[in-house]
C-alpha cells in the first residue's frame, strides 16, 4: 500500500525555527513530526510512500534516506498552489490501486485498519466548535452529502482533520484536472476538499471515520501540545544522575544534561548539552546548548545557545526587585 504525504508548506507561523529547518522536521518528543507519521503508516502496513517536498526539500530527502527503508518516491512541488495541486504531481507515483492520503504536518492516533478494509473511499474527520478554518463534510445516513473548504457560516462541525482513504486515484486525479480545466480555486489555491466534492457528485460514495487522536503541528503552541500528549505514552524512564527529572520527559541518550531540573513536559534531543538549568513544558532540540537558565513553554532550536545567570538576591520588606 501507498501513502501520499506533502510536506511542502513553508511553516511561516513557526517561524524562526523553520528559516533553516522545514516544518516537518521540528522535533516533538523525541523525533521529527515526519518521523512519527512514518512510523504509523510502516505500523498500518503500508511500504511506500510518495512524499512532496519543497522548501528545504532536500534536507527532509536526507532525514527519510536515512533512518527507513520505505521505498519513498520524492516529488518536488515547486509552486505552492494549493492541495490538490500537489497531489496530482504525484500522479506518476500512483495506479488506481487504493492509496492513503495524510498531510506532514500533522500527528495522528487512529486505528486505520477498518478504513482500509472498508472498501469505501473515507475521510478522517473530528467534531470542532470553531471549523470556520477547516474543510468540512455534512453527513446523511453515514456518507458524505457535501464537502465545503473553509466555510465562512459553516453548516456542520466536522472538521476533515487531513486524513483520506481514496479507493480509486485516478477518478480523484481526473476531479482535480477539472479544477484545473476550469480554474476552480477557493482562497487562491486549488483545494482537495473541492476535487473530493466532484468526485462524489460524480457517484463516488464516500464516508467518514472519527479521528480524537488529532494533534497539530503548525504553531509554536500546538507543537508544545502535542509534544505534551506524546511524552505522556513516550517518556524516558530511566534516570539521568545529578538531573532531577519531573515526567514525563524525553531525554535522548545522545544528549548531555547536567545539574539540572528537567520536566514535566519537556524534550532534550540528541546532541543537545544541558546545565545548571530548570526546564519545563518545553522542546531542546539537535545540539542546541542551554546553561544558567529557567525555561517555560520554550522552543529552542538545532544548534542553538542559551546562556544566562542565576542571581542572588537580599531584599527587604515592602522592596520590589525587578529583574530583566
Amino acid at each position: 500500500m501507498r501513502a501520499i504525504i506533502p510536506v511542502a508548506g513553508v511553516g511561516s507561523r513557526l517561524r524562526p525555527h523553520t528559516y533553516a529547518v522545514p516544518k516537518v522536521l521540528l522535533n516533538v518528543a523525541g523525533k521529527p513530526i515526519i518521523g512519527h507519521i512514518l512510523d504509523k503508516i510502516i505500523a498500518d502496513g503500508f511500504n511506500c510512500a510518495t512524499i512532496i517536498v519543497g522548501y528545504l526539500g532536500e534536507m527532509v530527502k536526507e532525514y527519510v534516506t536515512e533512518h527507513y527503508e520505505l521505498k519513498v518516491d520524492f516529488i518536488e512541488q515547486e509552486e505552492r498552489k494549493g492541495l490538490a495541486h500537489a497531489i496530482s504531481l504525484a500522479r506518476g507515483t500512483f495506479s488506481d490501486e487504493p492509496l492513503l492520503i495524510i498531510l506532514g504536518d500533522t500527528i495522528f492516533e487512529v486505528d486505520l485498519k477498518p478504513v482500509i478494509g472498508g472498501g469505501q473511499t473515507a475521510v478522517g474527520v473530528k467534531f470542532v466548535d470553531d471549523p470556520r478554518r477547516f474543510g468540512i463534510v455534512e453527513m446523511a445516513d453515514n456518507t458524505v452529502t457535501r464537502f465545503i473548504e473553509k466555510p465562512e457560516h459553516p453548516t456542520s462541525n466536522l472538521a476533515i482533520v487531513g486524513l483520506y482513504w481514496i479507493m480509486r486515484p485516478q477518478k480523484l486525479v481526473e476531479c482535480i484536472d477539472e479544477l484545473f480545466k476550469k480554474d476552480v480555486r477557493t482562497k487562491g489555491e486549488y483545494q482537495l476538499t473541492d476535487a473530493l466534492e466532484l468526485l462524489r457528485t460524480k457517484g463516488e460514495s464516500i464516508t467518514s471515520f472519527p479521528v480524537e487522536g488529532w494533534f497539530d503541528c503548525g504553531k509554536p503552541e500546538t507543537l508544545l501540545s502535542t509534544n505534551r500528549h506524546l511524552l505522556e505514552r513516550l517518556a524516558t524512564k530511566d534516570p539521568v544522575p545529578g538531573v532531577v527529572i519531573v515526567p514525563p520527559v524525553y531525554i535522548s541518550r545522545d544528549s548531555r544534561v547536567t545539574n539540572s531540573i528537567i520536566g514535566p513536559f519537556t524534550t532534550i534531543a540528541a546532541g543537545a548539552q544541558v546545565n545548571d538549568s530548570v526546564i519545563r513544558n518545553s522542546i531542546v532540540s539537535e545540539n542546541a546548548v542551554v546553561n544558567k537558565v529557567l525555561l517555560e513553554n520554550s522552543l529552542v532550536g538545532n544548534d542553538a545557545i542559551v546562556n544566562g545567570t542565576f542571581k542572588r538576591a537580599n531584599v527587604g520588606n515592602s522592596a520590589e526587585l525587578d529583574f530583566f
